[in-house]
């Protein structure tokens, strides 16, 4: 393939820029303030980050399911926007409250319920001898506070993304902005004890993510309603929750395995943190202080697919379909060379990164190899995941569906169990084997992506959705 075919033109580039910029911005600063109060829950104790670190694994499953459940309705948001049928946009925010609520009502019932025993699952004892015990305990704290903040995310989430898709990209970054600067400000406040405040502990980390929870649904609903010609979907949209049969039986159909392979791939990424967590305790600490860290820079090829389905969805609802297919290989193209570079720096940081943190030597020495594998599969992570966003604009989310769950669960899983349960392989050598088989993956996408099956315009012919 001649270069020139992966590389655009100034006018791409800066319509590239122009929506993932503020993307970008928001996640990095988003992921930056979690690494200060990841830095921040750590310098209580291991414990302590062992315990909120367990429980963001199980909230990270009802995040995914949200964005997994209100992206199949976005598929159709993006298109519709590109045939600028307000109505259609209109319908598909209302869906996406119902599929909402009926997440939060789903999950808040398993994490009240079977929390302990979801958290239990992680505590195994390690070179360290950490107090699995007190682990316990500080989850089951953070998780009964964390459990308010179910309802403003979902809620926030409908607006956001609903904006995003219909090419309003800067509010929900400036809201992002201001909630991740609450939630810092609070941290510092609640879990120290500052301004003749009690130390709260874990307790007061997740009060402050509660609050900022809200402080972003305030911003992005109160905005919307006040800016009725930027975001026309908005007029009328509460007149009546009614959705046409037609689009739901569409979007279960596109959806469904969306919203299956969200769920089964972030309960997949919890299950290979659990099998990891066989070796100790402090595998799980070492885990998360890599996994806050990774995803500061991992936030490059996430916006990234966010800008894919937004850039290739509108393209295709449009009816430019051969524009679609030139842009989306540029896309991927620019997505991978980025990552290679930061992978670069993030290799640089990986040693030195972990000894901010009040932990064990060996926890910091396990982060900082975690650290480097992450570092070196970027790009490869990059291509993958903008090979995902490529199919889900298409409407191809049966073919999403075992590109992504299916294959975590068959290849990812099974490997990780089988080495964590019947051999003594150390957990360094058996992360690495477990990251590699992203390789597996990539050429599988490549091939998926080159057959073009995905080049589908979905609300050209609404009786007629390409599977």
């Amino acid at each position: 393939m001649q270069i020139r075919k992966l590389v655009g033109d100034r006018s791409f580039y800066r319509r590239l820029l122009t929506i993932m910029t503020p993307i970008l911005i928001q996640n990095v600063i988003t992921n930056f303030v979690s690494l200060l109060d990841n830095l921040m829950v750590g310098q209580i104790g291991t414990e302590s980050m062992s315990g909120v670190a367990i429980v963001n694994q199980l909230l990270f499953i009802f995040n995914l399911c949200i964005f997994g459940g209100l992206a199949g309705a976005g598929i159709f948001t993006a298109q519709y926007c590109g045939r600028d049928d307000q109505d259609g946009v209109r319908y598909t925010f209302r869906l996406k409250y119902y599929i909402a609520a009926g997440a939060v009502f789903l999950f808040a019932l398993v994490y009240l319920f079977c929390g302990d025993t979801l958290i239990s699952l992680f505590l195994h004892e390690g070179e360290d001898a950490l107090d699995l015990a007190a682990t316990l305990r500080h989850g089951r704290a953070y998780l009964l506070v964390m459990l308010i903040q179910l309802i403003p995310f979902a809620v926030s989430q409908v607006y956001s993304s609903t904006l995003r898709e219909t090419g309003e990209t800067v509010l929900p970054m400036k809201a992002g902005i201001i909630a991740v600067l609450v939630n810092l400000v609070f941290n510092y406040i609640l879990i120290f004890g500052k301004l003749g405040l009690p130390a709260m502990g874990v307790i007061g980390a997740a009060a402050a993510t509660v609050l900022s929870r809200f402080v972003e649904c305030a911003i992005v609903v109160l905005w919307t309603h006040r800016h009725k010609a930027a975001c026309p979907f908005i007029r009328g949209a509460y007149r009546s929750f009614r959705v046409p049969g037609r689009l739901v039986r569409r979007v279960a159909v596109l959806g469904l395995p969306l919203l299956v392979n969200e769920v089964l791939w972030s309960s997949g990424m919890t299950m290979l943190n659990q099998c990891y967590s066989v070796r100790g305790l402090e595998v799980i600490s070492a885990m998360n202080i890599s996994g806050t860290v990774s995803n500061l820079f991992f936030c490059t090829f996430f916006s990234m697919g966010t800008t894919v389905s937004i850039m290739i969805g509108s393209l295709l609802g449009a009816g430019k379909l051969e524009q679609a297919v030139d842009e989306d290989r540029k896309l991927i193209a620019f997505s991978v060379a980025l990552c290679a570079a930061l992978g670069v720096v993030m290799a640089l940081f990986a040693p030195l990164i972990p000894d901010l943190y009040n932990t064990t030597p060996i926890v910091k020495g396990l982060a900082a190899k975690f650290l480097l594998i992450s570092a070196v599969m970027m790009p490869v992570n990059a291509f993958t995941n903008t090979c995902y966003f490529t199919l889900r604009s298409g409407g191809k989310t049966i073919i999403t569906f075992l590109f992504d769950s299916v294959f975590i669960w068959t290849f990812c899983i099974s490997t990780a169990f089988c080495l964590s349960r019947f051999t003594d392989l150390p957990i360094v050598p058996m992360y690495i084997i477990v990251q590699s088989l992203e390789l597996i993956k990539c050429a599988i996408g490549f091939f998926l992506v080159r057959g073009r099956s995905w080049v589908n315009n979905l609300v050209a012919d609404p009786d007629a959705p390409s599977l």
